[in-house]
Formats: C-alpha cells, sequence, structure tokens
C-alpha cells in the first residue's frame, strides 16, 4: 500500500470513529468482600405504664323511700283516733301517726338506718404515658468489593450479590487514537 491509500484509510477510521459503537457482554467477577452499610434510624414510640394508687371515693347513701312512712303515719292516725276519747283522743291520734310512720318506714325501706355520705380509699389503675426515642438498626446497602480480570473494584448494591457478581462490560474504542 502507498503512502496516500494509508492516509486515505487512516482518515477514514479516524472519521468512523464517532460512529463506531460500543460493544457490550455480560461476565462474572469473584466477590472479595463485603460490608453491609448500616443506619441507625430514629422510632418515637409511645411508652405507657399502669400503677395502682389508693384515690379517695365518695359514697352515695341508698336512697331510701318516704312513702312507708307516709302510709304508715296515716294507718297510725286512724288507730290511735279510735282508741283514744275526748281530749286524748288528739294525742292518741298524734302518737298513732308517729308510730305508723316509724314502722312503715321501717318496713318499706327494710330496716335500713339513715346513712351519711361515706368516703373510703379504693385502688385505682392509673395508666401513664411517655414518648421515647427508639432506635432501630437498618441495612441501607452493601458495600461489595469484586475482582475482574485482576483489577479490585467496589461498588454500592442494594443486595449482597454471593460469592460471585454479574457484571455488564462495555468495550469501545478511545477516542484520539
Amino acid at each position: 500500500m502507498n503512502m496516500h491509500t494509508k492516509l486515505i484509510v487512516t482518515a477514514l477510521g479516524i472519521c468512523a470513529l464517532p460512529f463506531a459503537q460500543a460493544t457490550e457482554f455480560a461476565d462474572y467477577g469473584r466477590v472479595v468482600r463485603v460490608q453491609p452499610r448500616v443506619e441507625q434510624i430514629r422510632q418515637p414510640r409511645e411508652e405507657c405504664k399502669t400503677e395502682y394508687v389508693q384515690v379517695p371515693v365518695q359514697q352515695q347513701p341508698q336512697q331510701r323511700s318516704a312513702g312507708g312512712a307516709i302510709i304508715g303515719g296515716i294507718a297510725g292516725a286512724l288507730l290511735g283516733n279510735q282508741v283514744g276519747g275526748g281530749s286524748g283522743r288528739a294525742a292518741a291520734t298524734a302518737a298513732g301517726a308517729i308510730a305508723g310512720a316509724v314502722v312503715g318506714d321501717r318496713v318499706d325501706n327494710n330496716g335500713r338506718p339513715v346513712q351519711a355520705q361515706q368516703q373510703y380509699m379504693q385502688e385505682q389503675a392509673v395508666r401513664q404515658c411517655r414518648m421515647v426515642d427508639a432506635y432501630e438498626s437498618r441495612t441501607t446497602g452493601y458495600d461489595v468489593t469484586y475482582d475482574y480480570r485482576g483489577q479490585t473494584y467496589t461498588s454500592l448494591m442494594d443486595r449482597d450479590p454471593g460469592q460471585r457478581i454479574r457484571l455488564r462490560v462495555s468495550v469501545e474504542p478511545e477516542r484520539g487514537q
């Protein structure tokens, strides 16, 4: 080939370089080391506990009925009115009304005495809560160091690849040659 032909072939080769496409193929590299990347993630959470404390409680007295006293008072007044005579009749009627009211009240309220409001101590569960910071370790990725044809490379990956790593190898001519 003469000098002129060499120049044309070289010029055509240089002009064709921008149009040359890269060739890609798959190959495998040997995994040398896998190091997980771990982050501490703050997780606020509510922590609760139940304590038992003594608290004062007011006990309301049981409701009493007045119906028995009224009916008993009327019946006692009628009986007392029939027992007495003259001026003693008014006293007998009054005494009968009082006695009848007392008996009628006891019968109607089952003999429960009149009670005042009472206070006593009772154990009560009290739940107390507070927010605490909890930390959780999370793996966010893996630094994978691998060997490919005598060269060592490191990549961040989202999973552990195992003993070998699949690689996409791209080959293309250098520019300017």
